[in-house]
Parts: structure tokens; sequence; C-alpha cells
């Protein structure tokens, strides 16, 4: 009759008729009164979301204090009902360490176990994997399920710190689960998806996880078949900052080994990675076939926005955040698409109100927090801006973006200091992104205005090099990164370097740039060279995109001024060398720093600022821009991020 009973409600229980269950779980309890049967009845009350009701159950006979699965039921009901507290009294505040599993003990047990073969103990072929893979007393004494049950634990009270804000003690408890249940992903998701690590340390913190103790069917072989899939599986969810060709590889086996080719966790992390190497229209094209096997797939809709928001889809963002709103208005991702949408259209305040409805539905949506600062940046609220950025920076302590924007917010507030300590935070985190770079560069070429500290400018120009290096391998498209070059480019003209500038700015125009900050630039420095016809045709060009830009005016009357000098010496101190009836004196050092202090123009902004949808699931990274202006009178600088 138990086993009747026990498939009967097991049956019920797999096609959703949870009042068949409960209803043939209460009968087994009177009969058995068994732990196990109470246990199952309570999870029949946490399906249905009868969570007080579950409780009940569990807090007859102690069950709660004796059975690590009944603990671990009761508190996920604490924190299903919002009592954390409670929660964590049930749970404790102390992880079982001793249960972790290292590969060193595993080692040492296999080890263990090929004498005890090699001496004819061939009874030992035949013993279980978990017994081969115990790595303490404690462990050993563990049955599998309690294992599992108690790194659930370990994750349940990461969850309760997380609520609580207490990050630090939430990422301890995360990486203990893992560690003890290699197989608990909840946890290890949570610590990707949050951005608890930096790059480095998730990498480190995958090649400490023990897979050995992976055991299917007690069969070594099929074991460590299994353990090296998940382990794949794994690598794919880490960071795509920082080595690619692991993640390609581990992509590859998937798709070629395990026919995963077309499975969404596998082509939203190939869009990820695509994202971040600002590979847009491609990453679009992935995440667009996941949503039209799975429509409302919610983890691939922020690289999808922002995605769509980089390529100005502003249609399809529009027709994309109605349908959500309709269908999943519960879901934080449909507010992030609604804001999506709105900062695509420039109405920021509209932008900001859905933004903060996202991020107030989910408390560590990412996307949701680097959105709404950017409201605030696109508006140029820098002090705003700062604060929220400030915010996403604390919730999400693994991901250089915040840092990134800081630093940039910094920039365009003119606080040097600031911006370098940031942009050095950022760059602990992630040595190679291309926009961090930039923003570094811009840094170094303000400081190298100063006399003291010379050594700053040839920093600058490595690291526009490194920016742009770093854009080539990824493939980037080049239109992406023509800020850059246009930095690197001021930054060789000051430096002295004026062939170098010239190729530069000629390879931008080549690239398709129609800036008359970049016609000018160029004028500016043929005078330099003393090809003044040269420089007049081009700054024809540059009044001819912008008529009043005032920078090209004044240089276009030097360099005519200049070329209608028959012989001799001009009368103006601004002298630019061979004219075309004569010799002029060469302008000094001191001459070419005033024109420096009173050329002014506008720049084309570097790139967008990034939302990461990942930023954890990264990030997932919209943009917004805010347009630099320079007045006639200012100094000619190099552009940072708006």
């Amino acid at each position: 009759m138990e086993k009747f009973l026990r498939e009967w409600r097991q049956d019920a229980l797999n096609r959703h008729q949870y009042e068949s269950a409960i209803f043939v779980g209460d009968k087994l309890l009177a009969l058995t009164n068994d732990d196990i049967d109470a246990f199952w009845l309570a999870q029949v009350h946490f399906s249905t979301g009868n969570y007080t009701r579950a409780q009940s159950f569990l807090n007859k006979d102690n069950l709660i204090a004796n059975n690590p699965s009944c603990r671990y039921l009761a508190a996920h009901c604490s924190i299903k009902l919002g009592k954390i507290d409670e929660a964590l009294q049930i749970l404790g505040d102390k992880n079982p360490m001793h249960l972790i599993s290292t590969k060193e003990a595993t080692r040492q047990k296999l080890r263990h176990v090929d004498v005890n073969t090699r001496a004819g103990a061939r009874h030992h072929k035949a013993s279980s994997r978990s017994e081969r893979f115990v790595t303490s007393e404690e462990r050993d004494r563990e049955d599998v399920a309690n294992l599992k049950f108690e790194a659930g634990m370990c994750y349940l009270r990461g969850v309760c710190y997380a609520k609580g804000n207490s990050f630090d003690r939430a990422k301890e408890c995360y990486k203990t689960a893992v560690k003890i249940d290699v197989q608990c992903f909840e946890a290890f998701e949570q610590l990707m998806t949050n951005s608890l690590m930096s790059p480095e340390e998730e990498w480190a913190f995958l090649e400490e996880l023990n897979f050995d103790t992976i055991n299917v069917n007690d069969n070594p072989s099929l074991s460590q078949e299994a353990a090296q899939f998940a382990k794949t599986l794994y690598t794919t969810q880490l960071s795509k900052y920082t080595r690619p060709e692991q993640f390609i590889a581990a992509t590859e086996t998937l798709s070629t080994h395990y026919n995963l080719s077309e499975n969404p966790d596998i082509l939203r992390s190939k869009a990820d990675l695509l994202f971040t190497q600002c590979r847009f229209k491609n990453a679009l094209d992935l995440t667009s076939a996941i949503l039209e096997r799975d429509k409302y797939n919610v983890a691939t809709l922020p690289i999808h926005l922002a995605c769509l928001h980089e390529l100005n889809q502003k249609n399809t963002l529009f027709l994309l955040a109605h349908d959500l709103a309709d269908t999943h208005p519960q879901e934080p991702s449909t507010w992030l698409a609604v804001g999506v949408y709105y900062l695509s259209i420039n109405r920021i305040a509209d932008s900001r109100r859905f933004f903060s409805k996202a991020s107030m539905m989910d408390p560590h949506f990412g996307p949701a927090w680097i959105g709404f600062a950017h409201t605030f940046a696109a508006e140029g609220e820098h002090d705003q801006a700062i604060s929220a950025y400030s915010t996403a920076a604390r919730l999400f302590q693994g991901t250089h973006l915040p840092q990134l924007f800081l630093g940039m917010q910094n920039l365009q507030l003119n606080n040097m200091s600031l911006a370098s300590e940031y942009l050095a935070t950022a760059y602990s985190l992630c040595k190679v992104d291309p926009l961090l770079l930039n923003e570094i560069g811009v840094v170094k070429y303000h400081e190298g205005a100063d006399p003291t500290r010379v050594e700053a400018l040839p920093e600058a120009i490595g690291l526009f090099r490194r920016a742009l290096t770093f854009a080539e391998r990824n493939e980037s498209d080049k239109e992406a990164w023509i800020p850059t070059r246009i930095n690197l480019g001021h930054a060789l003209r000051r430096y002295g370097d004026l062939n170098g500038a010239l190729t530069t700015f000629e390879e931008v125009l080549r690239l398709g740039a129609k800036d008359a900050g970049v016609f000018a630039a160029k004028g500016l420095v043929l005078m330099e060279l003393n090809r003044h016809w040269e420089a007049v045709i081009a700054l024809h060009e540059a009044l001819a995109i912008a008529p009043q830009d005032p920078m090209a005016t004044d240089l276009l009357n030097r360099a005519l001024e200049v070329n209608e000098t028959e012989s001799g010496t001009l009368g103006s101190k601004w002298n630019f060398g061979q004219s075309i009836g004569g010799v002029v004196n060469h302008p000094s050092d001191e001459e070419i720093e005033e024109l420096d202090r009173k050329i002014g123009g506008r720049l084309r902004e570097i790139e967008q600022n990034r939302v990461a949808g990942r930023v954890g699931s990264r990030p997932r990274r919209n943009q917004a821009t805010l347009e630099e202006e320079s007045e006639l009178g200012e100094s000619m600088a190099v552009d940072s991020d708006g």
C-alpha cells in the first residue's frame, strides 16, 4: 500500500495535479509517519505557493533540526515569505567547510584505489564513485543527497546575505555551495550574473572546483566524461573579457560533440562575447535566432536590447517593448526594454522612470542600474550619474564597467585625479577592454600638458595604440573605434610626430568619418608641416561640413595669409613656414602651444556608454551619448566618452 500511494503521489505531482498529490500524500503520511513522506507533502504545498502550510508540516516532530532536506525546505519557505532573519536562524550562519571536496584529496584517494587495484583487490573496482572521491571523514559519513541539501543551504544562506546587501558574505556562501556540490548551478549562476568576482577570479575559481565528484551510475568512464562536460558548460558562463580562446574552444566542443550549437545558452554566451567585442550586428543575429525559437527567453533580452539600441533599431524596440508589457508585466526585463526604447528616442525622463521600475522589481538587476545611471549622464547631470554608478559599483564588485563609467564622469568634470583612480581600479579588474584603455589614454593626454609630466604623452600614445590593437584582435567594426584613432592623432601631433599624426587623420577620413574637427586637425598638422595649400583645402572641407566652425575658420584665415605672402616674413606672429613667395619664420614651441590653447572645436564622442547585461549576465549593455561642445578659447583636447 505504501508503494502504491507513493507512486500515485508522484504521478499526480508529475502531472501538476497538486490537489491529488496533497490528498494522497496526507494519507501516506498518516500511514507511515515517515520523515521523507512529510518532506514530500511539504514539497507539494511549496509547489502550490502555500509556504506557510508547508512549514507547518516541517515543524512537526522536530524535522527541521534532524533532517537537512527539511531544514533546507523550511528556510526556502521563509525566504519566499520575505522572512530573511527567520531563514538565517533556520540555516545558521556557518558554512560546513569540512564538506568541501578538494582535488588533492581526490588524487590521494585515487592513488590509494590504484595501489589496491594493482595488489589484486578487485572489489575496489566495483566501489562507488562517491566513496572513491570523499575528502574527509565527515564527508565520508554524509549521504550524497544530504550533501546536496547542505550545498543548497549554503546557497540559500548566500541569498539571505545578498538581500541584506552583505555581498562579501553572500559571495563566500555561493562559493562554498559550489565547492561542496559542483552541480549546484544556482549558486554558480549567482556568482556569474551578479559579477561578484573579477574575470580572473572567475577563472581561478573554476580551476578550484572538483568536477571529479560527479558520479554517473558508479561508472568511472561515464563519470569522467560527465565531469569534463560540466566543466565545459561552466566555462561558457564566465566573463568574456579574458581568455576568449578558451571560451571559443569550449563552445566548439559543446557544438560538435554534443549537438548544442543551437542551444539558447550557448548562443547567448557567443552573443555576449561578440557584444564585448563591439560586433553588435553579429551579436544581434544570434540573439534574434534565440528569440525566434523561444520568444520570451528572459535571459537573452538584456543583450538583445543593447544590440538593438546600438544599431538604432527604434521600431523593433518599440514593438518588443509593447509585446513584453502585454505578456510579462512582472518581469524586470520588460521595463528594461521600455526604458531602452525611450532612451533611444531621447525621452530621458521617461527612460529613467522605467529603468528605476526595473531596478525596484529586482534590486540586483545590473542592466537596469547601469541604464538608470546613463540617463543622468545623458543629461549632463554628472553628480547624480556618479551617485548611480557608485551604487552599481557596490552591487556588482566583480565587473569593471561601473568603475569605468565613474572615471568617464569625472573626466567630464575635469577631476583628473579621481578619474585616474577609478580607471585604475577598472584596469585592475579588466586589462583588455579597448574603451577602458582609451579613457586612461585620455587622462594621460591631459597630464601630458604638465611640463613635469612629459612622459605622460608617450604613455597616452601607447594606450591608444593598445586599444586599437585589442579592437582589431576582437575583429570589432572599425567605425566603432574611429574616435580612438582621432585621439591617437591628436596625441601624436602634440608629441611632435607630425607625419604620424597626418597618417592617422587620413586613415580616419578613409574610414568614412565626416567631422569638421578631423579636417581641421588635419589642416593644423599640414600647416605645421609647411604644406599650407593642402591645409587650405582640408580647412575648406571642414567648413563645408560645419560652416560656422570657429577653429576651422581661424586656421583657414591664417593659412590664407601665409599663402598670400609673396616674400619675406609676415608681420603677424602666426607664421607657419614656407610661403609661396619665399621663406617665413618657423613658429616657436611657445607659439604652437598658444595656438593649441586658443583653438577649440567639437570632436566626436569616443563611443557610446555601454550597459553590461550581464553585469554580469554582463550586461547586457545599453548606451547613452553626451556630446561635448568646446568654444573658441578652450584647449584643443582629446575627447572622452560622454
